[in-house]
């Protein structure tokens, strides 16, 4: 178990990336929110140490997911609605990243969380394939395919750089 410190020093560190991925799939600021509480108790529970503050980062990375994609797949989730739909977005974007943002959020799952990974969080696709599990080609593969559809969802106005 860890101490308060550490804890601390990792929710300064990570918060902003958890958060983050946690909305990428989520899109709900409550949910966010719970898991959020979730990857960092699995944190101070966690018994071994990290090899480095990178590690550390992409253990957290692929809790979050796995939390978020444990929450959509619940018997609750799949079967309970809201009476209101609410339609939230989050605080830190500009008005000039929505449409990006939109855009990425209709990407598949696997190509959503590549995109985000290589880049918001700037790893390398090496890195990726090691956090997804997947293998390197196929992480190149996805980048490929989801800057494709991302150009032609905004009008080929993208770049991809």
């Amino acid at each position: 178990m860890r101490n308060e410190a550490e804890v601390n020093r990792a929710i300064d560190l990570y918060a902003d990336t958890v958060r983050r991925i946690c909305f990428l799939y989520l899109k709900n600021d409550a949910d966010v929110d719970d898991i959020f509480q979730e990857v960092f108790l699995k944190y101070l529970l966690h018994p071994s140490s990290f090899e480095s503050d990178a590690h550390e980062k992409a253990w957290l990375i692929r809790v979050s997911i796995n939390a978020c994609q444990d929450l959509l797949k619940s018997f609750f989730r799949r079967r309970v609605r809201s009476i209101e739909e609410v339609t939230t977005e989050p605080f830190y974007l500009q008005e000039e990243d929505k449409g990006l943002l939109d855009a990425v959020f209709r990407l598949a799952p696997k190509y959503r969380n590549t995109i985000y990974l290589f880049y918001y969080e700037g790893y390398t696709a090496v890195e990726i394939a090691g956090i997804l599990k997947r293998s390197e080609n196929t992480i190149y593969t996805w980048l490929d395919r989801a800057r494709k559809e991302l150009k032609k969802q905004l009008g080929g106005e993208w770049d991809g750089k």
